[in-house]
């Protein structure tokens, strides 16, 4: 527990014991020799609940610490916050237990409104599992604050309440969390958004995006045959942020809306739902009361700092502030040909203060329902924590780098946010972006590959040219790049009749879709520490180059395996310096399983 002033009250001796009803309380004595620490622990099949208070002393915020070294290696958490540079744009770890010094997970601000894809669970190697209860901040560290301990604070609190499982596997806790939490309700994805990317124009062009180069680059694409459901125009439409019209860098959206359907595209706008102070709807939405209130002066908007400057956040739990929200963007359909959105905002924030009584988790729910009514186009939603997994949008996980250790981060953060109960993941763009300079030729192809085996692919930087904005100049790829990248989504194209009986399976099961080796093979003890390859569905195992190079080891559990390269037959075990040039996507099918047969027709 923590006191006001930060001193922490802990526990140093059981006093009282009693077993009722199938509960036992414990009377704890503390540091504090007027606090008792009162806990309550309710056993239930594969299962415990554990509930904490304190008596005797006013308590801030409550914590639970937990060895971290007893459960061999740890999962779940989403995406990780460290204290190191370029985190989590650039580095993720799987498993999170492999970190070490600024790498380690150490999240102050760990919460529903969070804008990372988090969830308060976590699972071991060993089969335990700990789900915390709260809708409040809480900071979490593993291994950052004291060495070798996970540390779980729930802040604004001197309750805990934590579910600790139990289990014969680590997919087994991950379906006792699915149990709580919920699966998806339906499948967050159209068949042809599984089936090709979306062509989205952030890493292309940045808030520099005009008219005349968001048709060149659909064009481009589009004469060059490389496949595309949508193209979609990212940040750098708006006159200002919050103004839902159109700035004179696009003089005629309607006909280039036209133009793009013409070119057999649907059309897509990016989306947010900060207000900046400098826009025109801030002074209406100001005097409207559509804006989230001030914690310390609520006569007036909650001002808060996001990356694109000083705003107020629309606020969802006013319904006339919901439904002039709304309007806004079902105008944008009806006016200008808009098919869908890339919704990238957040819906709350915790600086601010709640209307009509609702927490964060209320607005999480608002925002998906309003979400819900548009299509996402492939590029999802970013909703989370206990509860959200229901909706089933497709999550794209947070901006990368454009560098090897960026694509590195996007294979694991993609394993991390499906252990948490997101099966339809998608990297961020493939070749990256973050304002670095655009992803060399083999980075680039080697993620088209990798997207290739993932559930969705979402694609920005065009494999002919892109603009260099770090050094000032185009940049224009051999033309092997685009031919490697076209038949990189031609593999995923083949693939997505497979992928679509996995959503399928998510959606009756809760099922991961991408997943680690050990979640299909727990006795095999090397693959909890794989962080390179997955299992897409059971039954076949990716593991495509992410690395400078053209041979790479690869680790198959036990078993047989049919060698999708190599056209052979191979027992489980470790393949040494496996070579793969860069048109090379080394793929491993799983015999004896109901898929074999499914996936050999596609891939031989």
């Amino acid at each position: 527990m923590t006191r006001a002033d930060g001193s922490h009250i802990t526990p140093t001796s059981v006093r009282q014991a009693r077993w009722s009803h199938g509960t036992l309380s414990l009377d704890v004595a503390t540091s504090d020799a007027a606090a008792t620490l009162n806990v309550k622990i309710t056993p239930s099949a594969d299962r415990y609940r554990v509930q904490t208070g304190i008596t005797g002393a006013t308590a801030t915020a409550a914590a639970m610490h937990l060895d971290m070294a007893s459960g061999k290696h740890w999962y779940g958490h989403g995406e990780a916050k460290t204290d190191a540079e370029g985190e989590p744009d650039t580095r993720q770890p799987w498993p999170l237990d492999a970190a070490t010094g600024k790498e380690q997970v150490n999240d102050t601000a760990f919460g529903p409104a969070s804008y990372l894809m988090i969830e308060p669970f976590w699972f071991t190697a060993t089969s335990a599992g700990l789900y915390v209860n709260t809708g409040n901040l809480m900071h979490v560290s593993l291994g950052r604050v004291h060495p070798g301990v996970a540390d779980f604070e729930v802040t604004d609190t001197s309750n805990m309440d934590t579910t600790v499982f139990v289990e014969r596997t680590p997919r087994e806790v991950y379906q006792d969390y699915i149990g709580i939490a919920g699966k998806p309700q339906k499948i967050g994805a159209t068949p042809a958004q599984f089936e090709k990317p979306l062509w989205n124009s952030w890493a292309q062009f940045y808030s520099t995006v005009d008219q005349k180069g968001f048709l060149d680059y659909a064009r481009s694409l589009h004469d060059a045959g490389v496949p595309g459901h949508t193209m979609q125009l990212d940040d750098g439409w708006m006159t200002h942020y919050g103004d839902y019209t159109w700035n004179s860098k696009f003089p005629d959206p309607k006909g280039m809306s036209d133009q793009i359907h013409a070119m057999g595209y649907r059309f897509g706008v990016w989306i947010t739902q900060w207000i900046n102070l400098d826009a025109d709807d801030y002074q209406v939405a100001k005097d409207k009361g559509y804006l989230l209130k001030s914690k310390q002066d609520p006569s007036q908007p909650c001002t808060v700092t996001w990356w694109n400057g000083k705003a107020g956040l629309i606020d969802l739990g006013n319904p006339a502030a919901y439904k002039w929200y709304e309007d806004q963007l079902k105008k944008l359909q009806r006016d200008y040909g808009v098919d869908g959105f890339k919704f990238d905002t957040r819906f709350f924030d915790e600086r601010c203060a709640a209307s009509n009584g609702l927490d964060a988790a209320a607005y999480r729910k608002l925002g998906a329902e309003l979400a819900q009514q548009f299509d996402l186009q492939g590029a999802g939603i970013r909703v989370h924590w206990t509860g959200a997994q229901k909706y089933g949008f497709v999550t794209r996980t947070v901006d990368k780098g454009t560098d090897w250790a960026s694509l590195n981060a996007a294979v694991k953060q993609n394993l991390a946010v499906s252990v948490i109960g997101y099966p339809f993941v998608t990297t961020d763009m493939i070749g990256g972006s973050d304002s670095m300079p655009p992803p060399s030729s083999d980075v680039l192809v080697r993620w088209a590959q990798a997207a290739a085996v993932m559930p969705i692919e979402y694609s920005s930087t065009s494999p002919l040219k892109v603009y260099d904005f770090v050094n000032k100049k185009w940049v224009t790829y051999p033309p092997e790049v685009v031919r490697d990248y076209a038949a990189a989504t031609r593999l995923h194209a083949a693939l997505a009749p497979y992928i679509r009986v996995q959503a399928a399976r998510a959606v009756r099961t809760g099922e991961p879709i991408m997943k680690p080796l050990f979640f299909q093979h727990p006795a095999d003890a090397a693959s909890y520490t794989v962080s390179d390859e997955w299992l897409l569905g059971d039954s076949l195992l990716a593991a495509p180059v992410l690395a400078s190079g053209t041979t790479r080891d690869v680790h198959l559990p036990p078993g047989r395996w049919y060698d999708v390269v190599r056209h052979r037959v191979i027992k489980g075990g470790d393949l040494r310096g496996y070579r793969a040039d860069l048109r090379t996507v080394p793929l491993f099918v799983r015999l004896g399983t109901p898929d074999t047969a499914h996936l050999l027709k596609i891939l031989k």
